[in-house]
């Protein structure tokens, strides 16, 4: 059966609108005076680790385990207070687990922040059992490893998966391993970002038959084995 592969922030939850401006603060205490479009240009789709290697390699010294404590609680209120589900997306997902196909999480956020964003934008009985973070493998996006790994644990082959993706570091990891990709380009990350990709969308409700397009092209339908794999919404 093939599988689809979501990231999670800026595909299934819309959070990286509400915490980009955080992250420019909190750089800036540092020393560094980076930009918004930078935050969004380095760090968006990359794990808290890659964030921290790239402050440090810029700043030229190592951070405290601490560095960013000041600013947990802002991101917590702001996340609590007004995080949504990005619009049209709970539909797009709806439409594609009817077409048969099973579907999964992939994200370069940790486990205890997707149980947090997906519950509370009423999505994750729909991923329960089948979400991967990067804190997993030992290389994160633009690496292939997390997506690999997601389609190892979904027992399907690479070539079979499509992932939808928000970032260009996704979309460069997503390619890296063999998987047909559809870049989203109705959040924050410049469309120019998200070239590489098979295609490029920015209404979630072109989803469904651009991924029934793309398994087309492969020569791949869903099949009846297993049809209850991977639903849930």
């Amino acid at each position: 059966m093939p599988l689809v592969i979501f990231d999670c922030d800026g595909v299934l939850v819309d959070s990286e609108r509400l915490v980009v401006d955080i992250d420019v603060l909190a750089v800036r205490q540092l020393g560094w005076e980076i930009t918004r479009d930078e935050v969004i240009e380095l760090f968006v789709g990359k794990s808290e680790s890659d964030m921290r290697r790239e402050i440090e390699k810029r700043i030229g010294r190592r951070l405290s385990d601490d560095w960013d404590a000041a600013w947990q609680a802002e991101y917590q209120r702001v996340l609590g207070a007004d995080l949504e589900p990005v619009p049209g997306v709970v539909e797009a997902v709806r439409g594609v687990q009817r077409l048969g196909l099973a579907t999964c999480v992939a994200s370069s956020g940790s486990h205890a922040k997707m149980e947090r964003t997906l519950a509370k934008t009423g999505l994750w009985d729909a991923f329960a059992g089948r979400i991967f973070s990067a804190t997993e493998v030992e290389h994160g996006k633009p690496a292939p490893d997390l997506f690999l790994h997601a389609a190892e644990r979904m027992r399907c082959p690479a070539a079979q998966c499509v992932v939808i993706e928000d970032s260009r570091y996704g979309v460069e990891g997503a390619r890296a391993a063999g998987m047909a990709v559809v870049g989203y380009a109705g959040g924050i990350t410049p469309r120019s970002h998200l070239d590489a990709a098979d295609r490029v969308i920015t209404d979630m409700a072109e989803l469904p038959g651009v991924v029934t397009d793309l398994l087309g092209e492969r020569s791949l339908s869903p099949g009846p084995e297993d049809s209850d794999r991977g639903r849930g919404v």
